[in-house]
C-alpha cells in the first residue's frame, strides 16, 4: 500500500504544477537598442523571430508605443517607475562606479509588486547606479544577475584608446575587450565578463527563477544587454561574417524568449502570465551594420525623431488580451507601472508619476489610451525636445529656438504621423493653430514636471 502511495505521488510530482495564486505572473522582457523594424512582426526583411511573432498572434501589438527617452539609462528609469525623466532628476547615460543612481526612495514596479507578495528578480543590464544603495536588490528586486551597465563600458585592454573596431571583436569573439563585471546579487562574481555565453546564461537564470517560484506569483524582469555593441552570440549559432552580428543577435534574443514561453507552458502557466517584449530605445545607426534599423521612422537612437524612441511592444495575457490584434493608440513604458498596479490592485506611489494605466486599451484594443489624447512628451538632456498628442507631433528643437526667415512657425517641425510616419514633411506653417495648441500644452507640463522634480540620489563620499 504505501509503495503505490508513494508511485501515485511520484507520478504527480512529474506533471505540471498549475499555480492556484489569484495574481498574475510578470515577465518583461527589455531589448537594448534593438530598432523598430527588427522583428518579423514589425516587418523586418531578413531577421527571424518566431517566438516574438507567436507572442504578437497570440496578443496585441502597439504600433505606437515609445520608449520615455532616447538613450539608456533614462529610459530604464522611467519604465521602472513610470515617470519622465526630468522628475527622477537622472542623467542620460550612467557609466561604471558612477556615484549617481536612481535614488532608493523611489517607487520601482518591483517595489510595487512586492507589496502583494510577488517574487522578484533582474537579469540583465540595470543601468540605473551599480553602488549597493542602488542596485536591483536595494530597488525591490530579492535578487539579480547581469550587468549593472552597457557591455562597452568598462576599460579597454590592450586595444589602445579608441573606439575598438567591432568587426574585429566580432571576428575573433573577444570579449575581454572589455573589463566589465558580472553582478550576482549585490557582489561581482566575474570580470572580464565572458559575453559570448551572457544571453545563454541570463536564459537559464531566468528559466531557473520562474521553476523555484512556479507557485507563487512572479515578476521577471529580463532587460538584454544584447544587442547593444559589442554583440556577441553563443558558438552554436555563430557566423564569422561581421554583417550577420546584428541578425544573429536578435535572433539570439528569440530564442532565448522561446525558451521562457516553453518553460511556462511546461509548468501550466501560460493562462496566469503577461508577457511584455519591448526595447530602450531605437537602434544605435553609427554602428552601421552592427546596428538594427527603426524604417519606416525617422533617426534612431539619441534623438527626438520617432527612430530613437518609437519602439516594438507587445503584450501577451491569454483570455484577457485579445489574441492577433493592434493597436495604433499611443503609449509608452511609463504606462507599465500604473497598469500593473490596476492589474493587480497594488497601491500607486504616493508621489506624481507621469504614467497612465493601459489596461482598458490591453483588453480590448480598440478603446483609446489615456495617453492618445493627453499627450507624450520627448526629452533629450532634460529639455523636452516634442510632444505628440494623436496624429500630431510637435518638434519644439527643430529650429533649435532660432526663427527661421519667413517661417511662420519659428523654425518647430509639425507632422501628421498618420499621413505620413517618417517625419519627412514639415505641415507646421498649415496648421498654425495647431502648433501654438502642442506649443502651450508642453510648454505649461514642462514647467510643472520640473517644478515638482524630486532630488537625484549621489553616493556619500567614503569615510577614511
Amino acid at each position: 500500500m504505501r509503495r503505490s502511495i508513494l508511485f501515485f505521488v511520484a507520478v504527480l510530482s512529474t506533471l505540471p504544477v498549475f499555480a492556484d495564486h489569484h495574481q498574475p505572473n510578470v515577465v518583461l522582457v527589455y531589448a537594448d537598442d534593438q530598432g523598430y523594424q527588427d522583428l518579423g512582426c514589425y516587418g523586418s526583411p531578413n531577421i527571424k523571430t518566431p517566438n516574438i511573432d507567436g507572442l504578437a498572434r497570440e496578443g496585441v501589438r502597439f504600433t505606437s508605443f515609445y520608449s520615455a527617452y532616447c538613450v539608456c539609462s533614462a529610459s530604464r528609469a522611467a519604465l521602472m517607475t513610470g515617470c519622465y525623466q526630468p522628475r527622477l532628476n537622472i542623467p542620460g547615460v550612467l557609466g561604471p562606479r558612477s556615484s549617481v543612481g536612481l535614488h532608493p526612495d523611489e517607487v520601482t514596479i518591483a517595489d510595487l509588486l512586492k507589496t502583494k507578495g510577488y517574487a522578484t528578480m533582474c537579469i540583465g543590464k540595470w543601468h540605473l547606479g551599480d553602488r549597493p544603495e542602488v542596485l536591483p536588490t536595494a530597488q525591490g528586486f530579492d535578487h539579480y544577475f547581469g550587468l549593472p551597465y552597457s557591455n562597452d563600458m568598462a576599460r579597454i585592454k590592450g586595444w589602445g584608446n579608441n573606439t575598438p573596431d567591432l568587426d574585429k571583436i566580432w571576428k575573433l569573439k573577444k570579449w575581454d575587450v572589455y573589463n566589465n563585471h558580472l553582478y550576482g546579487d549585490d557582489k561581482r562574481i566575474e570580470g572580464p565578463v565572458d559575453q559570448v555565453t551572457l544571453t545563454d546564461r541570463y536564459t537559464a537564470k531566468a528559466v531557473e527563477f520562474i521553476r523555484a517560484n512556479k507557485a507563487k506569483p512572479f515578476f521577471l524582469y529580463m532587460p538584454h544587454t544584447m544587442p547593444h555593441v559589442p554583440l556577441f552570440v553563443s558558438d552554436d549559432r555563430y557566423d564569422a561574417d561581421p554583417k550577420k552580428a546584428y541578425k544573429l543577435t536578435i535572433e539570439h534574443i528569440d530564442w532565448s524568449v522561446g525558451q521562457i514561453l516553453k518553460t511556462l507552458a511546461e509548468l501550466g502557466l501560460v493562462k496566469n502570465t503577461i508577457v511584455i517584449y519591448s526595447s530602450d530605445n531605437g537602434p544605435w545607426l553609427s554602428k552601421k551594420h552592427h546596428a538594427g534599423s527603426a524604417l519606416p521612422l525617422r533617426a534612431g537612437k539619441a534623438t527626438t525623431y520617432d527612430g530613437g524612441m518609437r519602439v516594438p511592444a507587445i503584450v501577451r495575457w491569454p483570455g484577457q488580451v485579445p489574441a492577433g490584434t493592434v493597436t495604433d493608440y499611443v503609449a509608452s513604458t511609463i504606462d507599465v507601472l500604473p497598469t500593473l498596479a490596476e492589474i493587480t490592485g497594488a497601491k500607486l506611489p504616493g508621489h506624481p508619476i507621469d504614467g497612465m494605466s493601459i489596461l482598458a486599451t490591453l483588453k480590448d484594443p480598440k478603446t483609446p489610451t489615456p495617453r492618445q489624447a493627453k499627450g507624450f512628451f520627448y526629452y533629450r538632456n532634460n529639455r523636452i525636445e516634442a510632444v505628440r498628442v494623436g496624429k500630431w507631433k510637435l518638434r519644439l528643437a527643430g529650429g533649435r529656438g532660432k526663427k527661421k526667415k519667413g517661417s511662420p512657425a519659428g523654425g518647430m517641425e509639425l507632422y501628421d504621423l498618420d499621413a505620413e510616419i517618417g517625419e519627412t514633411t514639415n505641415v507646421a506653417g498649415k496648421n498654425l493653430e495647431v502648433v501654438k495648441k502642442l506649443k502651450a500644452l508642453a510648454a505649461d507640463y514642462d514647467a510643472d514636471l520640473k517644478k515638482n522634480a524630486r532630488p537625484l540620489w549621489r553616493a556619500g563620499k567614503k569615510k577614511g
